[in-house]
């Protein structure tokens, strides 16, 4: 059983993949995600970036509802996402991070205008603010996740912080 608090945390954290706000997760809410970053990005979906992206987007899709989809409907319910997903993903975080890699490193590739293999703070706020991210703690979480103080955010700063962020109960 999750604890309140914490269930009450990953409850919150829902919204950030629920894109749609219909109240369950599916296959829409990562490609509308994918379809929103090349758009602010302005990256054609057919490039080398978009396809990466779209694909991506099922990879992490498909990964989030092995794991959560109890029932098999081809959605997540806040539910299955509090008292599954966050259940197991909790007990194996690095599960969480491999899950989300392949987006995760699409959506980095997108946002890397410069082409050096990371996007700028500023940029990574961007994709923050995209993902449903508040507009207020985009700038400060995207300088954060700098831990080296480069002014860029990488793959191995980015990856798992978004595990820690979904599976950590603080």
């Amino acid at each position: 059983m999750v604890s309140t608090e914490y269930g009450r945390r990953i409850a919150a954290r829902f919204a950030t993949f629920d894109q749609d706000g219909n109240g369950y997760i599916d296959r829409e809410d990562f490609s509308g995600a994918a379809k929103a970053l090349l758009a602010e990005f302005a990256t054609a979906a057919r490039s080398d970036k978009g396809q990466a992206l779209y694909a991506g987007a099922e990879a992490f899709w498909q990964g989030m509802a092995g794991i959560a989809d109890r029932d098999g409907d081809q959605r997540i319910t806040r539910d299955e996402f509090v008292n599954g997903a966050v259940k197991r993903l909790r007990d194996n975080p690095d599960r969480f991070a491999e899950i989300a890699r392949p987006f995760l490193h699409a959506a980095l590739a997108v946002a890397d205008t410069d082409g050096d293999g990371a996007a700028t703070v500023e940029d990574t706020a961007r994709v923050l603010r995209i993902l449903g991210v508040d507009e207020a703690v985009a700038g400060p979480i995207a300088a954060a996740l700098d831990t080296d103080g480069d002014g860029k955010v990488g793959e191995a700063e980015i990856v798992p912080a978004f595990a820690r962020y979904f599976t950590v109960p603080e």
